[in-house]
């Protein structure tokens, strides 16, 4: 049950950021903010994500893991209310810390999913994903209702308190000493950005997440454009973030075979490209392609995480290589809403932002196939 608390945590790493998306309309209104701004302000804690990962294996290895997760979910808490409470300069700067806070989940959780589940990695990670969407869907459908009961700067904090709430059930398992430093099994440290296969990992994961912050950022504005309600839309992204735990649970079972995992990887970010397409031609019918994009996006993240998992012969390889890809795809990710509300303000409409997303998620089919074929590394 104890290892199982890591599921908790899950919940808390995406709240803070997919509730920015329905609120955007009115935060843009309330602040003066146009396109562009608000996709910087989407992109934000993807460069903090950028900026922190790579140093997340210092503190996991000066604290321990457990403890550097209980310090981020104190400071994610902080970061939400600051957000909200301290004026427009607050907004920028909680956003931020919300971002650095997140980063470090994001590292420290697949490492230690692989340690305390190693036996069966690719089911515990689906599940792992599983809360993860969970908790973003649900944060995305309420944004809405409880900023027209409230308001928007409400609607961002009420997450705080979930961080609080799980960062005392964490409590018990923030030991005082670093974790034990698991041996290489042949004596050697493997530097990571040395490898390809870590540099097609990281460049899945990157796409990946381009496409699903492009498409959280942006759907419920593109919705709104096309005459769908701010409440609908809010629907929809839930939607959208909902069925990616059936795409994140289903997915494994291509994925825990080796011979079949770049089929798997492959078929993981179809999906996505469907979407896209059914947005561009039947606008319409958009809660249709909303739950097939979040099919795929659930499906493709579960498959990043696999294989970044799958990817180091030890914990601490692990941590690095999540470090990598993470701060290398989060970086590429960041640029993505402020591509697209760059496009947007240009073209006037969201025809070229949603066949940027088009064009990478054509991309992500070849790098996670590719990814998925680089033998894994030798393991004693």
């Amino acid at each position: 049950m104890t290892a199982a608390t890591i599921f908790l945590v899950a919940l808390c790493l995406r709240p803070a950021i997919t509730t920015v998306g329905p609120l955007l309309p009115q935060i843009g209104a309330s602040l003066g903010l146009g396109e562009t701004a608000q996709g910087v302000l989407g992109a934000l804690p993807l460069l903090a994500f950028a900026l922190v990962s790579p140093q997340v294996h210092r503190a996991s290895g000066r604290y321990g893991a457990e403890r550097a997760v209980f310090g981020a979910l104190l400071v994610l808490a902080l970061g939400g209310v600051v957000r909200s409470y301290t004026g427009d300069a607050g907004l920028w700067i909680g956003t931020l810390v919300i971002g650095c806070a997140i980063a470090v989940g994001n590292v420290l959780v697949p490492a230690i999913v692989k340690r305390d589940y190693s036996s069966n990695v690719s089911r515990a990670t689906g599940v792992y994903t599983a809360f993860i969407t969970i908790g973003a869907s649900v944060a995305s459908a309420v944004a809405v209702p409880i900023a027209f009961a409230v308001d928007w700067r409400l609607a961002l904090a009420v997450w705080s308190l979930l961080a609080l709430i799980v960062a005392a059930v964490w409590l018990p398992r923030a030991r005082p000493a670093p974790d034990p430093v698991e041996p290489s099994p042949d004596g050697v440290t493997v530097n990571v950005w040395r490898q390809p296969r870590a540099w097609l990992i990281t460049a899945f994961m990157g796409l990946q997440s381009t496409c699903f912050y492009l498409m959280i950022t942006w759907l419920p504005t593109i919705e709104i454009a096309n005459g769908v309600s701010e409440r609908t839309a809010g629907v929809h992204l839930f939607v959208f973030q909902g069925l990616g735990i059936l795409g994140g649970l289903a997915i494994p079972a291509l994925l825990r075979d080796p011979s079949r995992r770049p089929l798997g990887a492959a078929v993981s970010s179809v999906p996505v490209l469907i979407a896209v397409l059914g947005l561009l031609g039947a606008p319409s019918l958009a809660v249709l392609w909303a739950g097939i994009g979040g099919l795929g996006q659930g499906a493709a993240l579960v498959t990043a995480l696999t294989l970044i998992s799958l990817g180091g012969r030890t914990q601490a390889e692990t941590t690095r290589l999540s470090g990598m890809a993470q701060s290398l795809g989060y970086l590429l990710a960041a640029a993505g809403p402020i591509a697209a509300g760059v496009l947007a303000e240009l073209t006037g409409d969201w025809t070229a932002s949603l066949t940027l997303i088009l064009v990478l998620g054509l991309l992500q089919v070849a790098a996670g196939y590719t990814a998925a074929r680089s033998p894994a590394p030798n393991r004693v």
